[in-house]
């Protein structure tokens, strides 16, 4: 199953209906949580989300609204005897903040934790076979402190024609022993993988936090199936945005529209807005996917494939 749990859509302040960050994904048998802000472990409760589930934490910068939470989950953690790995990704530069965040159990980290952090401009934490997901990478934004963005590939596929298949006698077990072997004797000839299948093209999410407009964002954003973006201001306060590092609602829906983004995921929104209809009217006049306004606790199923 691949599904987005929104566990917080708030910023730099909380409200009474908005938590700070947090977003937890499903993707088959991995779980990632992103930017667990303060009282996520709460949230984790309100969704039903396991932390025995958790297999990557993905921290996109040290500001507390992306970062406070981390105590509280890694004492569940601990309390719910995981045994891990858990995967650590969050700036390098952060490493003596990601110290102190959880330095209260010496123990559990060095046994569960894998600490993997993000340098440079872009760093791959994660490639196919090894990880059994796929691609997972970092790429730079631009924000007041070190920021990444994360972008999570499928490695492509192979989708199986059931007609073709019926056409060359392949049947039963035989079809896996060809989707492994790539070709299997049927009778007197050999059939290929390519016969009977189609190109599957591997699915992407991309997750974009703290960040004002750079090629980071497009470079993250281009042609995912998923876009989760935050959205701190409208666009009537544009020069806002850009002077503390965030984006608009108009600027996060252009840049999905541009990057043929499938479905997105506005989310990370002012204290100061009470409406959030307002950022789906912003949004629509520019975008034309799929679209979703985050809120707390909501399940956003993640799109089918575009060839299915």
């Amino acid at each position: 199953m691949r599904e987005l749990i929104i566990l917080g859509t708030a910023s730099q302040v909380p409200t009474r209906t908005r938590n700070h960050n947090g977003y937890f994904l499903r993707w088959d048998e991995d779980c990632f949580l992103f930017d667990p802000g303060e009282g996520t472990q709460r949230q984790m409760t309100l969704a039903g989300v396991a932390a025995t589930d958790l297999t990557r934490l993905c921290v996109t910068h040290f500001h507390g609204d992306h970062c406070f939470g981390l105590p509280g989950v890694f004492s569940r953690l601990a309390l719910d005897q995981v045994t891990g790995p858990v995967h650590c990704h969050f700036p390098g530069s952060g490493a003596a903040l990601f110290d102190r965040l959880c330095w209260t159990w010496p123990e559990f980290r060095g046994q569960v934790l894998r600490e993997e952090p993000a340098f440079g401009e872009r760093t791959v934490l994660a490639t196919a076979p090894a990880s059994g997901f796929g691609r997972l990478e970092a790429i730079r934004l631009s924000h007041g402190v070190d920021s990444y963005g994360y972008r999570l590939t499928e490695p492509d596929g192979r989708r199986m024609l059931p007609e073709r298949l019926a056409e060359a006698g392949v049947h039963g077990p035989q079809i896996s022993e060809l989707q492994r072997e790539g070709r299997i004797e049927v009778g007197a000839r050999v059939v290929t993988l390519e016969e009977v299948s189609a190109p599957r093209p591997g699915q992407v999410f991309a997750f974009v936090m703290d960040t004002r407009l750079c090629q980071g964002v497009y470079d993250l954003a281009a042609n995912a199936d998923m876009l989760v973006i935050e959205s701190t201001f409208l666009s009537s306060e544009a020069a806002l945005a850009a002077e503390h590092g965030h984006l608009t609602a108009r600027q996060a829906a252009t840049v999905a529209e541009e990057c043929g983004v499938r479905t997105l995921v506005l989310t990370h929104f002012s204290q100061r807005y009470t409406d959030p209809a307002q950022f789906e009217r912003e949004a629509r006049e520019v975008y034309s996917g799929e679209l979703y306004v985050a809120e707390d606790l909501m399940r956003i199923p993640f799109p089918k494939r575009a060839t299915d």
